[in-house]
């Protein structure tokens, strides 16, 4: 059995890499022509250069392959080029699967996210089943991620496309070169760069567990069902207060009023334009934390066998990576 993988330089990708390695199996990876491919070092696998943007070489890629796990996304909360982020995410989503589908593949995984997902006012954890519309999604990397869904399950209706789907939440853990958005605030905070914060929540999960996710989706997923993979609800406050008492460090103890750090991000964008350098803090990210994104992964702990370890062993092994490679 071959398995193609997109995304398997990246963070998640990475880890689901690995994964299957371990268990034996027989791994292509699809990556970007000059890609960081820091991710496969030791590791052996195959590696054939595409995008996701280029039809043809989804085309190629699928070719004698029996499984795909499409994990590959543009994933950032700022962008001098939103029409790039939808042509990846939305279009690029769209090429693969239904190439996937004609080439007669037994099972495809896509990696969505909770970004689609809608939350509850209440700040209780939401689920598969939450209510959620276009006019819900914050920014383009929502909006595209919720679009590339919408497209999945129309190809699951239309041309019984084989798409089980995951909604990871917010991993963390080794491996994050890039870094994320989480795990950019993660080094931040260790390097002393986080003197205030804001009021939200995020579900933190170590990223070997969505891993493990994404192998028992494979296995055990119904095709057209979709599972959340998390872990521990914790608010932005006590991720930073764990952060900072693993480092020895004193917490940032001034809480910021959303609406002061918009104009202070919308700043930082309008500069950014300029030196092209992404900004600490987008309009996007700020207006995203005026959610409690708090999750339950309950139907895939029932349906899947699914399971999470404390979300602060994530943030152990994240600190822990930044502090080993020498990240600033």
């Amino acid at each position: 059995m071959k398995i193609l993988i997109t995304g398997a330089n990246g963070f998640v990708g990475s880890a689901v890499l690995r994964l299957l390695i371990k268990n034996g199996h027989e791994v292509c990876a699809l990556v970007r022509p000059g890609s960081d491919r820091r991710n496969f070092d030791g590791l052996d696998l195959e590696v054939m250069e595409g995008d996701l943007k280029d039809t043809g070489s989804l085309e190629r890629a699928v070719i004698g392959c029996n499984i795909l796990f499409h994990i590959a996304a543009d994933y950032r909360l700022w962008t001098p080029d939103p029409a790039s982020m939808y042509a990846t995410n939305v279009n690029g989503t769209r090429d693969l699967i239904i190439a996937a589908t004609k080439a007669g593949l037994d099972k495809i995984v896509y990696t969505s996210s909770v970004a689609t997902l809608g939350t509850n006012k209440d700040g209780t954890p939401s689920d598969e089943t939450t209510l959620v519309t276009l006019e819900d999604m914050i920014g383009h990397y929502k909006r595209s991620k919720y679009l590339a869904e919408q497209e999945v399950r129309k190809l699951i209706k239309e041309i019984a496309s084989p798409v089980v789907i995951v909604n990871p939440s917010t991993p963390v853990g080794p491996r994050d070169i890039k870094p994320t958005p989480t795990g950019r605030i993660i080094l931040d905070t260790i390097r002393n760069r986080m003197p205030a914060y804001v009021e939200t929540g995020l579900n933190i999960v170590h990223v070997d567990d969505v891993a493990n996710g994404h192998l028992l989706a494979l296995e055990k997923g119904h095709i057209g069902e979709s599972y959340i993979l998390g872990g521990d609800n914790m608010s932005l406050v006590q991720i930073l207060e764990y952060i900072c008492a693993n480092q020895g460090m004193k917490p940032p103890s001034i809480k910021l009023p959303h609406n002061l750090v918009l104009p202070i991000a919308w700043v930082m964008e309008r500069i950014a334009n300029i030196t092209h350098k992404e900004p600490r803090a987008t309009v996007e990210s700020v207006k995203m934390s005026k959610k409690i994104m708090f999750f339950s992964s309950d139907k895939a702990v029932k349906k899947i066998g699914y399971q999470s370890r404390p979300g602060i062993e994530g943030l152990d092994d994240a600190i822990q990576w930044f502090n080993t490679q020498r990240y600033e």
